[in-house]
């Protein structure tokens, strides 16, 4: 799921309540492929986020800094609870969250110690 993104000094403050509603848990990628219908070059992910949530698809721009290989077994952090978007043909389910790189380009948001699968974001 991609998404435009408005520049930061125009990003309105908000409150506790609001961020508590965003959704986002950490899932581990078990499946990756090349997107070829994508406008923009990305790829298809596979992520589980362990039970209720199981395994949600989503598209992700990041293909200038991973390669297939080195996404499957990667544990990234995604916002489960955005309405799902249908992306040609194929419909995305959760928006992996990433960093822009010195060329702006997805760096994907990972943990650097064990966690659990499926955990929400404090």
């Amino acid at each position: 799921m991609s998404i435009e993104r408005p520049p930061l000094q125009s990003l309105p403050k908000i409150s506790f309540d609001e961020f508590l509603k965003v959704d986002i848990r950490l899932g581990t990628i078990v499946k990756a492929q090349t997107f070829e219908d994508a406008k923009k070059a990305a790829y298809q992910l596979w992520i589980d986020f362990g039970e209720p949530l199981g395994i949600k698809k989503s598209s992700a721009q990041v293909v200038k800094n991973y390669d297939l290989g080195e996404l499957i077994g990667r544990r990234v952090a995604a916002v489960v609870n955005f309405e799902p978007k249908q992306i040609g043909k194929f419909m995305s389910e959760v928006l992996c969250l990433g960093f822009p790189d010195r060329n702006g380009e997805v760096v994907l948001l990972t943990v650097d110690k064990p966690a659990i699968t499926g955990g929400r974001l404090y």
